[in-house]
């Protein structure tokens, strides 16, 4: 049954404007499958649409897919998360993955060793971008493992404009 929306206003009161930079917060809680990575890069398109970002498009979205199928790839669970948010010129984005740290110290280094492998894309893009990066033990209830990126705003315009395929 098709339908109109509309909102009430309280006399005085303001109309909603758009979402600035500042207020991109925004968490997923993602199916740990092939698709996810496909999932997160297009809602990141779109948040980044959305807050008028669109400029730091191409680093962000390499940032999400790398994170997002590590951490698929990782996942001892049926879910991963994931989380976006715009603070003081960067991007933070954060993936929580349910495979525990190992006790074993020797179990931890090979572990370790097979995660930033599988982040080597990532790595270049976050260099490329003046950016940081990181893995280590997630401190929420549940445990896992929570990887983490900062991707700046300027660094990323210099990405998008340093890719010799955009016309």
């Amino acid at each position: 049954m098709p339908g109109t929306v509309t909102t009430c206003l309280v006399p005085g009161e303001a109309r909603p404007t758009p979402p600035d930079p500042e207020a991109l917060a925004y968490s997923l809680t993602l199916p740990a499958s092939c698709t996810t990575p496909c999932i997160a890069r297009a809602a990141t398109r779109m948040i980044l649409r959305a807050h008028g970002l669109s400029d730091i498009t191409d680093a962000a979205v390499q940032t999400v897919s790398e994170l997002a199928a590590c951490a698929c790839r990782f996942a001892s669970a049926a879910e991963v998360y994931m989380s976006l948010r715009y603070r003081d010129g960067s991007l933070r984005v954060i993936l929580y993955d349910s495979h525990p740290r190992h006790t074993n110290p020797r179990l931890a280094a090979a572990c370790d060793v097979r995660r930033r492998a599988s982040l080597r894309v990532l790595a270049c893009v976050v260099r490329a971008t003046d950016g940081d990066w990181g893995f280590g033990e997630a401190r929420e209830p549940g445990g896992g493992t929570r990887m983490w990126a900062v991707v700046p705003r300027v660094g990323a315009r210099v990405f998008a404009e340093s890719d010799p395929t955009r016309g």
